[in-house]
C-alpha cells in the first residue's frame, strides 16, 4: 500500500468514529465506570485495567471486546485503527496504539531506519490524536554491536525529529521495556536505567516508557523499589507471570497484589494491561481472576 493510499484507508476507518471535544480514551472510561456503577462486582477503580490484544487472538476483536467490558476492563492495547471503530462501539479506549513501528528489532537506536520511522510516525501521530488516544508505542530496536551511548544518541537523534509533533498532537510516544535474556536476544531497551536516560535525554513530557513488569522480572528483578524510583518515566504497565508468560496467578513468582499497589501509590493514573498468554482452557476466566489480583 502506498503512502497516500494509506493515509486514505485510516482517515476512512476514522471518519464517522470521533466525539468532539472530548478525549475518546476519557470518554469511553468515564462510560465504561458509569456502566459498572449498577454492577455488584464492579471494580474498586484505583486501578485502569487494558488487555493486550494479541494475548487473547483466538477471539475476534467484537468478542474480546464483548468480555472484557464484563469483566470491568476499559481499554484494549495493542490495537491498530483498523480496530478503533469497533471499540469506540463498545464505549473502550485504545490505551497504546500501534502501527507505526516497524518491528522490534529495527528501530531507533539504528539511523538507517530513521527516514520510514519518522515517516510512519509523521503519519501516525495525527491520526492517534484525531481518534482521542494519547499513547503510541516505539521501540529501541537490537544492539547489533552498539555501545549504551551510541543507542542513546541514535534514539534522540531520530525522536528528536518526532517529539514537535507529539507535543503538538499531545501524544506520547512510549518505548517499551523489553527483557534481552529470554525473549528479544539484543534488545537495547533492556533495563530501567537506559529507558530512563533516554527519557531524560528526549526531555519531553510526551515521551515515557512502558514498564513491562514480566520483561524487566527476569532481566533485572527489583520491581517495586525499581517502579518506586521511576514511576514519573513511566506511561503504561504490562503484566505476565515469570516464568512462561502466562497466569498471573499463585503459578509463578509475582505477587502482582503487592505491585499493584506500589503502582497505585505513586499516583498512576493510565493503564495497566494485562498481557500474559493464558495456558487454561477458559481463557477468559484467566482474564477475569487477573484483573481481581490486580484490582487492590
Amino acid at each position: 500500500m502506498s503512502a497516500t493510499d494509506r493515509r486514505t484507508a485510516i482517515k476512512g476507518i476514522l471518519a464517522g468514529t470521533l466525539t468532539l471535544g472530548v478525549p475518546a480514551d476519557l470518554l469511553a472510561l468515564a462510560e465504561t465506570k458509569e456502566e459498572l456503577k449498577s454492577n455488584p462486582n464492579m471494580l474498586k477503580g484505583k486501578i485502569n485495567h487494558s488487555v493486550a490484544r494479541w494475548c487473547f487472538k483466538d477471539f475476534d476483536i467484537e468478542t474480546l471486546c464483548v468480555e472484557a467490558k464484563k469483566i470491568g476492563i476499559t481499554g484494549i492495547d495493542l490495537v491498530g485503527p483498523q480496530d478503533w471503530p469497533i471499540l469506540k462501539k463498545h464505549n473502550l479506549t485504545s490505551t497504546m496504539c500501534n502501527g507505526a513501528e516497524l518491528n522490534l528489532v529495527d528501530g531507533f537506536n539504528d539511523p538507517k531506519f530513521h527516514e520510514q520511522l519518522i515517516k510512519n510516525y509523521t503519519e501516525m501521530i495525527p491520526f492517534v490524536a484525531e481518534a482521542g488516544y494519547i499513547n503510541l508505542i516505539c521501540f529501541s530496536g537490537n544492539r547489533r554491536g552498539k555501545t549504551d551511548e551510541e543507542g542513546w544518541n541514535n534514539c534522540v537523534l531520530g525522536l528528536q525529529k518526532l517529539i514537535p509533533l507529539a507535543e503538538k498532537y499531545q501524544v506520547t510516544l512510549v518505548m517499551e521495556l523489553l527483557n534481552s535474556k529470554i525473549n528479544h536476544k539484543d534488545y537495547q531497551c533492556d533495563k530501567t536505567y537506559w529507558g530512563v536516560e533516554l527519557v531524560k535525554r528526549i526531555n519531553s513530557k510526551n515521551f515515557k516508557l512502558l514498564y513491562d513488569i514480566y520483561h524487566m522480572q527476569i532481566d533485572e528483578g527489583d520491581v517495586i523499589r525499581t517502579i518506586q524510583e521511576n514511576h514519573q518515566h513511566i506511561a503504561h504497565y504490562h503484566t505476565g507471570g515469570v516464568p512462561g508468560r502466562n497466569e498471573i496467578d499463585e503459578t509463578q513468582e509475582l505477587n502482582y497484589s503487592a505491585i499493584m499497589k506500589a503502582i497505585a501509590q505513586t499516583g498512576f493514573t493510565g493503564f495497566v494491561g494485562q498481557e500474559f498468554i493464558p495456558k487454561q482452557e477458559d481463557k477468559i476466566a484467566s482474564l477475569k481472576k487477573a484483573i481481581a489480583i490486580c484490582d487492590i
